[in-house]
């Protein structure tokens, strides 16, 4: 059955699909000149309607709105809070906008340019800057007619895709909150989040994620209607809408900070686990977006256009950082990947969209490794050698580039043709100009190897808390296993530091969000007086003010005896030993020594995510040089491959001589009968490791480490 039509043919017209006004292309991504006259003529119309529609300037909006901060000055967990800008200069600093004038602005600028890219059957469907502008404009009105209301919310769970952006901003242009929730998450958890936000309207992309709200809906008081923009609508409901398009001349007016007072309102608010609802301001995520474009360099057409493809979900901040903010306030255009980009089609795509930049999470750079070692390992004896001997000084010469210690040799062209293109065009990145990892935990090994191929992969620390960013690594600022450096006019500093000199990481800037909605306690605990975020993550400044972030408090193991343990250095370590290792799980709390999980590199089904019995290529063939012959996860576990047993168990010993105590060493330790997925449930969303659900999946066999020790006594 069909969605809803009662409300009049006005809201549906409003609600049906945003791809009606764009075009049907098979290639392209800057600028469209044989755009027809009629879309010309509608672009010049929408211009004239901004230029009519801006919000009033600042110093009128100070003389209408005398604003003065209530309550604490640097955070809130109201919905209607406001809050000090965290800025030391208010002259010299960037001014204030709104999110509507950062999208409004690009789209006069770079009307005809690509926005967004989306593969369907018959190529690539696109949107140029102004029809992204309107398509966000007619998803405000159509929310407003559904009954949004001011500082409620606009819930958004699905893949990533156009609509997915569009309802984003939509909801924040309508004066309302975007409340981006995990495709993965809960009937209870949205359920959670909807009554925190005061959810008006829930978008989603099809009947599986329609299904969870129809469970809960009986218990959500402010929900007025729901909107599903994929797939045949499968169940009626007497709010539930469907998409399709129509033009519109309309956007609700929306007041941006003052650069001397303070925040109105925020933009987003962003749910986490266990649910809670984060509250980022307009300025959180304007004045993030620019200092992240400007830090890094990004080009503008028309000098050149960047090229992104957005994959990771747009939940997590830091993805929606780059992929939307950073991506419209530079006109870059975006790509969106198949849904089962995770599963092996994120190399299809980015061999057919060449994107000038590539941000990644160790699980997808780990998989991009394996990808690029199966392909050498299929290579000739003679081309195998002469990558060895480029990525030797690939490595040799980018390690001293880090310290401004030497220019290329004369024979590093020459590998750069024999070696680290070919490398790039094969993942499809042979146009890409910088790399960057999402999220912490990238191992030495796989830095090493990207960095021989003349890739140096840019970490990244921040938190959803900081919009995303608050450190970053460039080329003029880089160090191995560091996250670089602070935005500009932002501060970062450890305090309480241990015997080794790692202490809490405390951050403080205008990156810093607004609180946690109607949470006053926690938001409390989180920002100190002064406006400091406690992080909660553990690391170390260098001389040269280079972060190092080394593990997070939650992660510590207290041992029955008293003493705390950091995993993180340990499980790398061993990780470094042991190459066939994929994870490694510390566990031992409150117990009187550590034991270990390991897991070892599988091949994954790319049809359904799940990791298979067959090794890697790459571990099989490091079994070869053991002399062993297995293949399968099995042939290690079941039958007990001696060769391979006692290169792990000399592994564990070798990680075990360089810790500083003998409470850190790895007493016990198994391997796992799988190797950790996302559908798994041991990877989150952006593949990071829970450890939390882990020790909870894995309770049988972390107890069975336990008794066997204690039947030995």
């Amino acid at each position: 059955m069909g969605g809803r039509q009662g409300l009049g043919a006005e809201i549906f017209q409003l609600l049906l699909g945003v791809n009606q006004s764009a075009y049907w292309v098979g290639d392209g991504h800057r600028r469209r000149p044989d755009a027809p006259q009629t879309v010309r003529r509608e672009a010049e119309d929408t211009l004239h309607t901004m230029s009519s529609l801006k919000t009033l300037s600042l110093t009128e909006r100070d003389h209408q709105r005398e604003i003065k901060a209530k309550g604490h000055p640097y955070w809130t967990s109201k919905r209607d809070g406001e809050v000090h800008l965290r800025q030391e200069d208010a002259f010299t600093s960037q001014a204030p906008i709104t999110v509507h004038d950062m999208v409004m602005n690009t789209a006069i600028k770079y009307a005809n340019y690509i926005a967004l890219g989306s593969k369907h059957r018959n190529g690539w469907h696109l949107l140029t800057y102004i029809e992204y502008y309107e398509e966000c404009r007619r998803a405000a009105k159509a929310f407003l007619k559904l009954g949004l209301e001011r500082f409620h919310s606009v819930g958004i769970m699905g893949l990533n895709s156009e609509e997915w952006a569009i309802a984003s901003i939509g909801a924040i242009m309508a004066g309302g909150f975007s409340v981006g929730i995990l495709s993965t998450s809960s009937p209870k958890a949205c359920q959670v989040i909807a009554e925190s936000s005061e959810m008006d309207i829930f978008v989603v992309d099809n009947d599986r994620q329609l299904q969870k709200i129809i469970q809960i809906q009986g218990s959500l008081k402010h929900l007025k209607a729901i909107v599903q923009y994929k797939e045949e609508i499968r169940t009626w409901l007497q709010n539930l809408y469907s998409t399709a398009s129509r033009k519109t001349r309309w956007i609700r007016s929306l007041t941006p900070k003052s650069p001397t007072s303070a925040v109105p309102w925020s933009t987003a608010c962003r749910s986490q686990a266990p649910p809670k609802a984060m509250m980022l301001s307009h300025d959180n995520i304007t004045w993030t977006t620019v200092a992240t474009a400007q830090r890094l360099s990004y080009k503008c057409p028309p000098e050149e256009q960047e090229i992104l493809v957005s994959y990771l979900p747009l939940s997590y901040m830091g993805a929606q950082l780059f992929d939307m903010w950073v991506s419209i306030s530079v006109a870059g255009a975006l790509y969106f990947a198949q849904p089962d980009a995770l599963r092996g089609s994120l190399i299809d795509t980015l061999r057919e969209v060449k994107p000038t930049l590539f941000h990644g999470v160790p699980w997808v750079w780990d998989r991009l490794l394996d990808n690029l070692k199966t392909d050498q390992l299929s290579s000739t004896p003679f081309r195998r050698r002469m990558d060895q001997w480029a990525m030797w000084l690939g490595l040799r010469t980018n390690r001293k580039r880090m310290f401004k210690q030497t220019h290329s040799p004369l024979c590093f062209s020459l590998a750069k043709r024999l070696t680290f293109n070919r490398a790039r065009r094969f993942l499809g990145l042979h146009h890409c100009r910088q790399y960057f990892n999402l999220g912490l935990g990238l191992s030495r090994a796989t830095l090493d190897y990207f960095l021989s191929l003349n890739m140096p992969i840019f970490e990244l620390y921040g938190l959803s808390e900081s919009t995303g960013i608050h450190t970053l690594s460039r080329q003029q600022d880089f160090r191995l296993l560091s996250c670089g450096k602070s935005l500009p006019n932002t501060h970062t500093k450890t305090q309480k530091h241990n015997e080794e000199g790692i202490g809490d990481i405390y951050i403080w800037g205008r990156n810093i969000f607004m609180g946690y909605l109607n949470d006053e306690e926690n938001t409390q605990e989180k920002i100190d007086a002064h406006g400091w975020l406690h992080t909660g993550d553990l690391g170390f400044l260098d001389t040269d003010e280079f972060l190092y972030v080394v593990g997070n408090a939650r992660d510590i193991i207290t041992l029955s005896s008293g003493e705390r343990i950091n995993p993180n250095p340990i499980e790398e370590r061993v990780k470094r030993y042991i190459p066939i290792v994929r994870y490694v799980v510390l566990v031992g709390q409150d117990a009187p020594y550590l034991c270990a999980l390991l897991t070892l590199k599988c091949q994954v089904n790319t049809d359904t995510g799940e990791p298979r019995n067959a090794l890697t290529s790459e571990a099989v063939a490091f079994c070869r040089q053991l002399r062993s012959q297995s293949t399968r996860l099995s042939d290690i576990v079941y039958d007990g491959d001696p060769v391979v047993l006692e290169f792990i168990s000399q592994g564990i010993d070798a990680a075990n001589a360089e810790v500083p105590s003998d409470s850190a060493k790895i007493i016990k330790w198994t391997i796992l009968r799988t190797d950790f997925s996302m559908v798994g449930g041991e990877l989150g969303a952006t593949t990071k490791l829970k450890r939390a659900m882990v020790a909870r999946m894995y309770q049988a066999e972390i107890e069975r480490l336990y008794e066997e020790a204690d039947d030995e006594d």
